[in-house]
């Protein structure tokens, strides 16, 4: 007689089962209730489905829709009844793979015309014919079994169904899995697993959003298939939330925004690099400036290293073996024009992907005391990396791109409180720009990485108390979380993570101790017993990349930039030709207190003038009459109202330069008058 299994529950309560029960039949010996609501469980912490017999003594939580771990189930089933509902619709079409991604899944279709002997490709037009099957087969809630098949079985079902692609599927698992086969009713798939009981636990809030080409293994030499995106949410409300987000994300698109804003664009013969017009340059170098001055706040030293840098120095940083293929070589014109030239002349040089070794060698340069330490060094560098032409997008993915970058030269007793100083500087510059939704990140040590392990011991474990402090400090405002092997190959990181408007998080700064790159350039400072000690090394960005950052800004603020951060911050315009003298003297004025201004003579309708302005998204708008320019007073007109209030031309301008008055710039006068 088998053994009964002894299983634990949440609350620690634990009792024997049958050998062999299903997880369903535990559920169910527990409660009815219990039994209808769940749809998988949890053995030792890892998702499986209730139809699989337990054969052990383990840990178990039972999974229910309402769960986080639901989520994932609920969008890998979602897909398995998209595959269906294509066979059932359009016969002969061959699925191939289907995967959950961030917010929804996608799956790939072969869908072969014998009469053209070409790939017939999915269209828009077809998803809600598929929407409507896939309704049917939900509602049909047929159960998920699961069984095992040998590998020349498997092979001769789907080569017999014409499903040429599972077939090379079959035969690219490794020879230590099981051929796993997951049916819902008649049809059947490849598939590792876990799923839900059954399809009608899916529910209804699902919609497919697009079509795409994709070729069969991403290789462009291989058949080109149909991929068909989707999306899956637990409840109605939560699809619902997510489309709205995504219609306002599509409205606050920076590369529409950056078009509307006249701010930059993107052409062929520069691909991933920014063409900044006026606009958008001034708006880029407001960034800067702010954060000049915040560094100027925290003593930190503003450095520039060359761009171009001989490949040796990046063997050395290990940069060259690690990050060659996201690097730019490149070698002098003579090396291509006289190749029979000295072969000095022909080194190969790199543009630089990132400013740490250039760091590393200003700290080097002149014998560092103790005494020097903390140095903190920073730098506005423009970096380049290599991008796929897939996967640039506007901003937010360039190849070259400025990095607020900065490193900080500090013993290992300095450590924890420079790690403190930077988390400081990181959340009041967020805060600044409106983010008050951040999440604290602290990723360990990765499978493939440099350096002791007693130091990532040491590293992680004063990185474990900051980020406790940091909690700490926030009074649980900020929330913290563990990313496991997400580490940099050097060191551990924190990665800050901001939530925007619409509720998109954002990654952008990071802080990054690394007792590497000292070490491989041989960097020291003298300590105070007089021997030569290794500096800590931590790298630190705020923005990140601050071309990024400014599309993040674009975004979140949908282009209503506050009056401080605006590019352009008043447009005076004109009703009347009677006026314009008038405006002259306000634009005069209104400059020489350091606003940004234009004026708008045109003659054009004020309404005219006031919707073009708008669409470019002017913060204010100055309306002038006649009886304005007779009276010395001004209508201020706010983006996104209708409503003009009239103030006197002094006051106006008094309000307007307190208004665009940096926010840090405010805390120091407040300081001065203390």
């Amino acid at each position: 007689m088998t053994a009964p299994v002894r299983l634990t529950f949440p609350d620690g309560a634990s009792r024997e089962f049958p050998a062999g029960l299903t997880g369903m039949g535990v559920a169910e010996s527990i409660a009815k209730s219990l039994a209808k609501k769940a749809i998988a469980m949890k053995l030792d912490g890892t998702l499986t489905d209730l139809s699989q017999p337990i054969e052990r003594d383990a840990a178990i939580t039972f999974v229910t829709r309402d769960d986080a771990d639901a989520l994932e189930l609920i969008r890998h089933d979602c897909a398995h009844v998209l595959a269906e509902a294509v066979q059932e619709l359009f016969p002969g079409t061959q699925v191939t793979i289907g995967p959950v991604i961030e917010n929804g899944f996608y799956y790939d279709f072969y869908r072969f015309d014998p009469e053209t002997g070409k790939n017939n490709p999915f269209t828009l037009e077809d998803l809600p014919k598929i929407e409507a099957r896939m309704r049917e087969i939900i509602g049909r809630n047929k159960p998920f079994t699961r069984d095992v098949w040998t590998r020349d079985h498997a092979k001769q079902v789907f080569a017999a169904k014409g499903e040429a692609f599972k077939v090379e599927l079959v035969d690219a698992i490794p020879a230590d899995q099981s051929v796993k086969i997951y049916a819902q009713g008649d049809w059947f798939d490849l598939c590792r697993g876990p799923h839900m009981a059954s399809t009608g636990q899916i529910g209804l809030a699902f919609k497919l959003m697009k079509v795409a080409g994709a070729y069969w293994r991403g290789d462009s030499t291989k058949p080109q298939l149909t991929r068909i995106y989707g999306t899956a949410w637990t409840n109605q409300k939560d699809l619902d939330a997510y489309l709205h987000m995504l219609e306002e994300a599509e409205k606050r698109d920076h590369r529409k925004l950056g078009r509307e804003m006249d701010l930059f664009h993107f052409q062929e013969e520069g691909p991933g690099t920014v063409f900044w017009h006026p606009k958008g340059w001034t708006m880029f170098q407001n960034l800067v400036s702010y954060m000049r001055r915040r560094l100027a706040e925290t003593d930190y030293l503003e450095v520039n290293a060359p761009q171009v840098l001989d490949k040796v120095l990046w063997e050395t940083s290990g940069h060259w073996g690690w990050y060659q293929d996201s690097m730019f070589a490149v070698k002098s014109a003579s090396a291509f024009v006289n190749p029979d030239d000295d072969e000095r002349d022909h080194k190969i040089f790199a543009l630089k992907p990132m400013n740490c070794p250039g760091h590393v060698q200003i700290f080097k340069h002149g014998l560092k005391s103790y005494r020097d330490l903390p140095m903190r060094l920073s730098e506005f560098g423009i970096v380049h990396r290599y991008e796929a032409s897939g996967a640039l997008h506007g901003l937010m993915r360039v190849r070259g791109f400025t990095q607020d970058d900065a490193h900080i030269f500090c013993t290992d007793d300095q450590m924890a409180e420079e790690c403190m100083k930077i988390n400081d500087l990181i959340l009041s510059t967020y805060a600044d720009f409106g983010f008050d939704e951040i999440v604290v990140k602290l990723s360990t040590r990765p499978e493939k990485r440099v350096g002791s392990d007693d130091l990532w011991d040491r590293a992680e474990s004063v990185m474990a108390r900051v980020l406790e402090e940091i909690a700490e400090k926030s009074g649980g405002k900020i929330k913290t979380a563990i990313n496991p092997g997400e580490g940099a190959f050097y060191g551990p990181k924190f990665e800050y993570v901001l939530r925007d408007a619409i509720g998109r998080d954002w990654q952008c700064g990071t802080t990054q101790v690394d007792f590497n790159l000292p070490e491989r350039f041989g960097a020291f400072y003298v300590d105070y017993d007089g021997e030569k000690k290794q500096p800590v090394m931590i790298h630190r960005a705020i923005c990140g990349s601050m071309e990024r950052f400014t599309g993040i800004l674009i975004e979140n603020f949908a282009g209503h930039f506050p009056l401080w951060f605006a590019p352009l911050q008043v447009v005076v315009a004109t009703i009347t030709s009677d006026a314009d003298d008038y405006a002259r003297t306000v634009l005069a004025r209104l400059k020489k207190a350091g606003l940004k201004a234009e004026i708008d003579l045109r003659n054009e309708k004020i309404n005219y003038k006031v919707r073009e302005h708008s669409v470019a998204k002017v913060p204010v708008i100055i309306v002038l009459g006649k009886r304005e320019a007779e009276e010395g007073t001004v209508n201020i007109r706010r983006l996104g109202s209708q409503a003009q209030t009239p103030m006197p031309l002094a006051d106006a301008i008094a309000a307007l330069v307190e208004e665009a008055t940096p926010p840090d710039v405010k805390r120091m006068n407040e300081i001065e008058w203390e």
